[in-house]
């Protein structure tokens, strides 16, 4: 659930985008200082963040209470106070279910019986708090993208009914092969229609049994070990409570040559599908097989914690700047060949975690801004953002009365770079203070080079974002000091394609920090730079999420 970014071929002004700003008048941007910022700190945490003891820091477990306390030590001794009324935590009430004795993935029809095995050929989980999940012959329904998007004339199951049905789903949306931007869903870069979030929550909404996304590398933008690590083992959610929406009784993904050879065992071509489903005037194909398969579930309710400190304001107390990260990683997942089976999670997220104290003592050591600096360490991210979404959903402080935010999600450690990456340019007011940040700062701006991938929906400022509060996704950049772009592509394909989500995402004392400390600084600035201001950056005239902001201004007190 975040971005491992890889070369990137041109450097973005985001000035060229001031055009599209709402409203001519200037921002209140002040001159901030660098900040007295602790290698020494982000070293240390980072380290025992992702030590063995740790577990993995996989919520609901051990791991998360020596994580809970360790922040809650750090916050306090960093000068911040309690976060919720006297209290450092924000419960959050979560589900725990972990599919266990899986039987194949097995595929009936007239002369066909296929069986697939799980982990290798696909993977399942159940979001029902039911002791056993049965999928029995449920007829496979090739949906196309698996969108019904009414404001784009676009419904991929028009005209079936899918009530008992499985729902065969492919990765990202439409036009995500495009080359430029332009399309009905954005051209290269994914929408949210293009997550498998939005994709299981439609085949539930239009009475699926089951949906089975098709992976594929390049369009979902990590391999298939990504996927069995992430779906295997305990999977975190939301504790769904009463008049939830529908789901499915399963939802799953399924490798790509499996997916060929199922659809090719009913008689149609794969590829041509495929094709078919770009067009607007794609039409759901049933595909004359059933699917069956079954697994027990172990269901444990609990509360985990988002963990919260403010720096309250000096003037304005009441106006907020957040800063998110979240604490989390996958626990115990699919070993590595060695037999280690602990996902430690170094890079993502101990470093965000770790930046989270850093900055919290050198805005301390450097006394109030006007506005309060909230720091927010939430659980859940990997089991989709359900710590942020649970905050968004139930503030501490009004969103209205959030200025805005910075979201850090996995530093690689890669040494100092000329750039940053930003994820979701252009699309908020909030670039015209990213952009004076880097102006102090001598670094430009590198627009991300992967927006097919549709990173800014895949970590926690989209909770916040999608209910209108103005949020930046900066990561750093890959245009190295030493080597440039090549090194830093290198850096970042072995992190995706040998770390992320796996054991071997550990800490290393070779580490070289210097770039990081970079980036602290930037995000230093900017989170004075918003807690010195007047300003009241919203998104640009036309963004998806303005239209939000606005009513949440005229119902609520700032803004």
């Amino acid at each position: 659930m975040k971005r491992m970014i890889l070369a990137a071929t041109a450097a973005l002004s985001l000035t060229a985008c001031d055009a599209a700003m709402t409203g001519d008048a200037a921002l209140d941007i002040p001159e901030v200082e660098p900040g007295d910022i602790s290698e020494q700190t982000m070293v240390d945490i980072t380290r025992t963040l992702s030590t063995d003891e740790f577990g993995g820091r996989m919520p609901g477990t051990e791991g998360e209470e020596k994580t809970v306390n360790l922040l809650i030590e750090k916050f306090e001794a960093a000068g911040l106070q309690p976060g919720n009324g006297d209290s450092w935590v924000q419960d959050v009430p979560l589900v725990e279910i972990t599919g266990r004795d899986f039987a194949p993935l097995t595929v009936s029809g007239e002369g066909v019986d296929l069986s697939f095995n799980f982990a290798t050929d696909w993977v399942g989980v159940t979001y029902q708090e039911e002791a056993a999940t049965a999928v029995e012959d449920s007829e496979l329904v090739f949906v196309g993208y698996g969108i019904d998007a009414p404001e784009r004339d676009w419904n991929d199951y028009e005209g079936v009914d899918m009530a008992g049905k499985t729902a065969v789903i492919l990765v990202n949306d439409p036009d995500f092969d495009s080359e430029g931007l332009d399309g009905t869903f954005n051209g290269k870069a994914m929408t949210f229609y293009g997550r498998w979030t939005y994709k299981y929550e439609e085949a539930g909404r239009k009475g699926a049994t089951a949906a089975l996304v098709i992976h594929d590398t390049e369009p979902a933008s990590y391999g298939w070990n990504v996927v069995e690590s992430s779906w295997s083992g305990p999977q975190a959610y939301a504790q769904r409570g009463d008049n939830a929406p529908p789901m499915t009784q399963m939802n799953g993904w399924v490798q790509k040559d499996i997916a060929r050879q199922i659809i090719e065992a009913a008689g149609q071509d794969f590829d041509a599908l495929a094709e078919a489903a770009k067009s607007p005037d794609f039409t759901p194909v049933p595909l004359g097989l059933t699917i069956s398969t079954a697994f027990e579930n172990d269901i444990r309710t609990f509360q985990s914690k988002n963990v919260i400190g403010v720096l309250p304001g000096a003037e304005r107390p009441d106006e907020y700047v957040i800063h998110t990260a979240h604490w989390d990683h996958l626990g115990i997942c699919t070993p590595a060949p060695d037999g280690d089976n602990i996902c430690n999670g170094a890079v993502d997220n101990a470093t965000g975690t770790a930046a989270l104290v850093a900055l919290a003592e050198a805005h301390a050591k450097a006394g109030a801004t006007d506005r309060s600096l909230v720091f927010l360490a939430v659980t859940a991210e990997e089991s989709g953002l359900l710590g942020a979404d649970y905050y968004a959903a139930n503030p501490i402080y009004p969103l209205s009365q959030t200025v805005g935010g910075i979201n850090m999600d996995a530093f690689l450690v890669a040494g100092p770079s000329k750039d940053v990456t930003v994820v979701g340019p252009g699309k908020s007011r909030l670039d015209d203070f990213l952009n004076a940040a880097l102006d102090a700062d001598g670094r430009v701006a590198t627009p991300n080079p992967n927006p097919e991938a549709g990173y800014y929906y895949r970590s926690d400022h989209f909770a916040f974002a999608k209910r209108g509060v103005p949020m930046l996704y900066v990561d750093g950049g890959e245009d190295l000091i030493e080597g440039g772009r090549e090194a830093g592509a290198a850096i970042a394909t072995d992190y995706r394609d040998n770390r992320y989500h796996g054991p071997k995402d550990e800490f290393d004392e070779s580490w070289d920090w210097s770039g990081v400390m970079g980036d602290l600084q930037l995000f230093y600035r900017l989170g004075r730079m918003l807690g010195m201001s007047t300003s009241w950056p919203n998104w640009v005239e036309g963004d998806e999420f303005k239209a939000t902001r606005d009513e949440s201004c005229a119902a609520g007190e700032g803004c």
